[in-house]
């Protein structure tokens, strides 16, 4: 065992050693998203959380914007109680106090971590957490830093209890974004895929958390500032050119796709019963962030930045997507070609056309998809210092497309080129328009920008 005070020169100076402290949760455990993924030498407490937070989200079919919202939640209140024991970041907008500077911070984390993540999943993690708690030696230091975690987790749920996410449990408008009218206005979407596999969506739902953009934000101050702009008028010559794109490209049959281009649709696809478009994001950052020599509290601010930065721009996304109500290509191709009055060739009505993928259950401006890999890369470059970072990975979830991901590896030069890949392979799979992806990318990786630059700067 080590000593208490090499315990926290490991906190302060590097990661790499926190598994020595009894941190480490058992690897190899098939359930468990970390395993090949994470190198057991390199564990620490917000990797331990994290991995339960995405086994969560798959366990309970969570949809990507609640999941952030539990991501944040957590990764928000496990950075703050490590970082009032040792007090090296602004708290800015969340003012936690001072906690007890003999108290063990890895302790405080889990406990701070699993509680308020607790909260937003609506559920219970006390045998996770006594798995947790377990690891370590009964001592001072270790009560301590369970009375502070509480302490810190009560004070982010209070935070959020009344920030407008709990009305959106309802698939109703309520007022909150008044309909489009006209052609482009969304309408519920119907099963017409043509993907062997794939997960089942209701069809015809109403549209999925109608009032989640309406919320209070994390760090973003105004979400109207950062509405997407117009979506191209249905007359336009702009718009005949992205009505013709998805029709020939995303399409079921489509010979305009190339096979990677269809593979790409597939490994993106991250629908129900996986962890999410942002979760992907999440075990991506575990998997890059393991070998950079970062201490623990910088761990623990860089997911707490990139959770945030994730909930705020599913926040904009859904602000984006109820307020511009914009229809999906299934609808516009299948039935509305006549009612948008557009005297293109390039606009062709195919009432048999299908996408490649399923279309889901809400407007199309903008892609979510987009948005948070934007964001997620992004902040991944300025946690790191640079974007031009050559790295690979496997689908984390295969229950979806066995048959098209399994042994299926893909690489890239950059972030920015692993967020530009994610966002096209809406396009492809047939169920967003261009300037769903353009504009989701560009608003995501403007927030996270705004994000770094006002969250958490390390005190003089």
């Amino acid at each position: 065992m080590t000593s208490r005070r090499k315990f926290l020169k490991n906190l302060t100076y590097g990661a790499s050693a926190l598994y020595l402290a009894g941190c480490t949760p058992s690897m190899g455990n098939k359930y468990s998203y970390i395993t090949g993924r994470v190198d057991a030498g390199k564990m620490n407490p917000v990797y331990y959380w994290t991995d339960i937070m995405l086994q969560t989200v798959r366990d309970q079919s969570v949809n990507p914007p609640r999941a952030t919202r539990a991501f944040a939640m957590g990764h928000l209140a496990g950075f703050l109680a490590v970082n009032g024991i040792y007090d090296q970041y602004d708290q800015n907008f969340v003012d936690i106090g001072t906690g007890p500077r003999d108290a063990d911070p890895a302790v405080a984390y889990g406990v701070a971590c699993s509680e308020a993540m607790a909260d937003a999943f609506q559920s219970v993690f006390t045998f996770d957490r006594m798995e947790f708690l377990n690891k370590f030696p009964s001592s001072d230091a270790k009560t301590r830093g369970i009375q502070w975690g509480r302490a810190v987790a009560d004070k982010i749920i209070k935070l959020r209890t009344r920030d407008g996410a709990e009305p959106s449990q309802s698939e109703f408008y309520l007022g909150r974004y008044p309909r489009r009218e006209g052609p482009l206005k969304w309408s519920p979407t119907g099963p017409f895929y043509g993907a062997l596999e794939g997960p089942a969506f209701s069809t015809f739902n109403r549209g999925l958390l109608p009032g989640w953009g309406a919320q209070k934000p994390w760090v973003m101050q105004e979400t109207k500032q950062w509405r997407a702009p117009e979506f191209p008028d249905h007359r336009s010559d702009e718009f005949a050119r992205q009505y013709h794109k998805i029709r020939l490209l995303g399409g079921s049959d489509s010979i305009m796709r190339s096979p990677e281009q269809t593979q790409i649709a597939f490994f993106w696809e991250d629908g129900p019963r996986g962890i999410t478009p942002p979760g992907h994001w999440q075990l991506l950052a575990m998997q890059l962030l393991q070998d950079k020599n970062l201490s623990f509290i910088e761990q623990a601010r860089a997911f707490a930045l990139m959770s945030m930065a994730q909930a705020d721009s599913g926040i904009t996304t859904w602000d984006s997507k109820f307020h511009h109500d914009i229809l999906r290509p299934e609808t516009a191709i299948r039935s509305r070609t006549l009612a948008f009055g557009n005297a293109s060739p390039l606009i062709e009505q195919d009432e048999n056309w299908e996408s490649l993928i399923p279309t889901p259950p809400f407007p199309a401006y903008t892609s979510g998809h987009s948005t948070f890999s934007g964001t997620s890369a992004k902040m991944l470059a300025l946690v790191l210092g640079r974007d031009d970072i050559y790295f690979s990975g496997a689908s984390p979830d295969l229950v979806n497309w066995p048959r098209q991901l399994t042994d299926v590896t893909r690489s890239w030069p950059s972030l920015s080129a692993c967020a530009d890949e994610a966002g096209a392979s809406r396009e492809y799979g047939g169920i967003h328009w261009s300037a769903d992806n353009v504009e989701g990318l560009k608003t995501g990786r403007r927030l996270a920008e705004y994000i770094f630059n006002n969250a958490f700067k390390r005190k003089v």
